[in-house]
């Protein structure tokens, strides 16, 4: 079966260029060229991946994506200016799963997608053989994909799940920003891609500051490392 995709781009040109590479490739393509009757198509219709670019008129992709948070948790891939740190970071913070900076690499985009994609088809499968996991208070409902800490729920982005799922399936063992990459988003990791550090930045903010610096230590230069109790006494 066809993907179904939603682009939200308002450069015509680009648009059509997208089009048509997507088509080529056998997905399903809808095309908006205004952030307001994007996000109409996107909260009506059902898509297995958004592609939205920030500077859009009418509603900018950024309050396009608090919407769409708020109703429905399509996979969203932004695209942004070179450059444009805070507006990936912001994107991040309010639930995007990807971005690619303009200008791009037509295959680079393609792959992205597909690995949204894959990454969706995974996390939809129930894990049968994996118990629930508590570590440094924090309690992963590995069936539900639920995370509590103190009993309270915590509302994390899929990609903020994956990567906390596996840091706290190999507490004590560093895993590399390649290897996470690979795990929690379901792509390679490519030179300069900060969206793992933007994911983890989030993912940090939500377990508050005491449990984030406890649980989740950052090896520099390496990866990150979900600290088992004799690991945080050795730090």
């Amino acid at each position: 079966m066809k993907a179904n995709l939603l682009l939200i781009e308002d450069d015509h040109e680009i648009s059509e260029l997208l089009n048509a590479l997507l088509s080529k490739e056998g997905f399903n393509i809808t095309s908006a060229f205004d952030g307001e009757i994007g996000l109409s198509i996107a909260l009506e219709k059902n898509f297995d991946v958004i592609i939205l670019d920030i500077m859009l008129p009418q509603k900018d992709g950024l309050e396009v994506l608090r919407e769409l948070r708020a109703k429905k948790t399509t996979p969203v891939l932004m695209l942004t200016a070179k450059g444009e740190d805070i507006d990936r970071i912001i994107g991040f913070e309010m639930g995007a799963d990807d971005y690619l900076p303009k200008p791009f690499n037509p295959r680079e985009l393609i792959a992205r997608i597909k690995a949204l994609i894959r990454r969706v088809h995974f996390d939809n499968q129930v894990p049968v053989d994996i118990p629930n996991i508590e570590l440094q208070g924090i309690r992963l409902d590995t069936k539900r994909r639920e995370v509590q800490i103190n009993e309270q729920q915590l509302e994390l982005t899929t990609a903020e799940y994956n990567i906390l799922f596996e840091l706290m399936t190999k507490p004590g063992e560093v895993i590399s920003k390649a290897n996470l990459t690979e795990k929690a988003l379901g792509r390679k990791f490519s030179l300069y891609d900060r969206a793992i550090d933007m994911h983890l930045s989030n993912l940090r903010k939500k377990l508050g500051d005491e449990c984030a610096s406890k649980a989740i230590k950052t090896i520099r230069g390496v990866g990150y490392l979900f600290a088992t109790e004799a690991s945080r006494d050795e730090a």
